[in-house]
């Protein structure tokens, strides 16, 4: 019970302030089963990427961290070829740091964080860490290659984050007054049609 209340608020928060390139939706009106989209980030070889993650909420969430995965194919240090994430808030303590205070919208942002910071420290992939400490520029080739073969938007699937980016992009400039949560960034679009109007 105390996982279905907990989920439909933060669904709720999800979609009325989701983190800054981040969505997240129930699958088939399934509560346990959601998925999630993260836009590569700017500067960073995932830009303009739409990378799908599927999240499996278990029974005693929030005391058991979601098991989250990606179903886009990501060459990642951190990220192995079945879509796995090494990244302590994913696991219980000793190992990991999941608190029942952290919530779904945390974990992708932190997801997000270490999609443009990988931690070569401890990897998941061997060969990619290597390549990522001592051959930067490959390693930033081989992931831009990717990024652009299995995550960048098929013309005519319109997905949910496409969706949304097309919204901000139409959307006037009198439509953006908008309370905005505090630290969070004014959109580039935004800030143009602000300009010009």
């Amino acid at each position: 019970m105390q996982r279905a209340s907990r989920l439909k608020r933060e669904l709720a928060l999800l979609s009325t302030e989701p983190p800054p390139g981040i969505t997240c939706w129930q699958n088939q009106n399934q509560l346990d089963n959601l998925r999630a989209q993260i836009l590569g980030g700017a500067d960073t070889p995932y830009e303009k990427g739409i990378f799908n993650l599927e999240i499996v909420v278990p029974e005693r969430y929030p005391f058991e961290p979601p098991k989250i995965r990606f179903l886009t194919p990501i060459y990642h240090p951190n990220i192995d070829s079945a879509g796995r994430i090494c990244l302590d808030v994913l696991k219980l303590p000793p190992k990991g740091a999941w608190r029942p205070s952290l919530n779904i919208s945390t974990l992708l942002s932190s997801i997000q964080l270490l999609m443009a910071e990988p931690n070569p420290d401890d990897p998941l992939m061997a060969d990619i860490s290597s390549e990522y400490k001592y051959n930067k520029q490959l390693f930033l080739r081989n992931a831009r290659e990717w990024t652009q073969k299995h995550a960048s938007p098929q013309p005519g699937a319109c997905k949910p984050l496409e969706e949304k980016i097309n919204q901000k992009e139409t959307s006037t400039s009198g439509a953006s007054n908008t309370q905005k949560r505090k630290g969070s960034n004014v959109g580039k679009e935004e800030k143009k049609s602000r300009l010009e109007s």
